[in-house]
């Protein structure tokens, strides 16, 4: 059901602006991404798929430091899915362009990204 939701969500944003649809996101399970992405392959969605990455300290700073509101609820579960995370940059370092974002800002992780998609 959520890759449904998620593929058209992707189609309708995609004939709306154009271009190729860009995933910085991280997915922990790898069954799961496989269904997204063939649904995007079926839908004719270009995707390039970023997952960005810190070293757990970072991530553990990061997510400890943030101050938004949705935080709140979300850095417990954040925190509890460190392991998982851990276990899934191996199979994602196989399917999506990793990038390091432990040293940048976030203004040069979305440059990187722009560059990468441009190329």
């Amino acid at each position: 059901m959520w890759r449904g939701l998620v593929v058209e969500t992707a189609r309708q944003v995609l004939g709306y602006a154009g271009g190729t649809l860009v995933v910085p996101q991280t997915v922990l399970s790898e069954e799961y991404w496989d269904e997204i992405e063939t649904g995007f392959g079926a839908a004719g969605i270009p995707v390039r798929h970023f997952v960005l990455h810190a070293d757990e300290a970072t991530l553990r700073a990061r997510i400890g430091g943030d101050e938004a509101p949705e935080s709140a609820s979300a850095g417990p579960w954040r925190l509890a899915h460190l392991d998982e995370y851990a276990r899934a940059v191996e199979w994602l370092r196989d399917r999506a362009t990793v990038i390091d974002t432990a040293s940048l800002t976030p203004a040069g992780v979305a440059a990187r990204i722009a560059r990468t998609v441009t190329a």
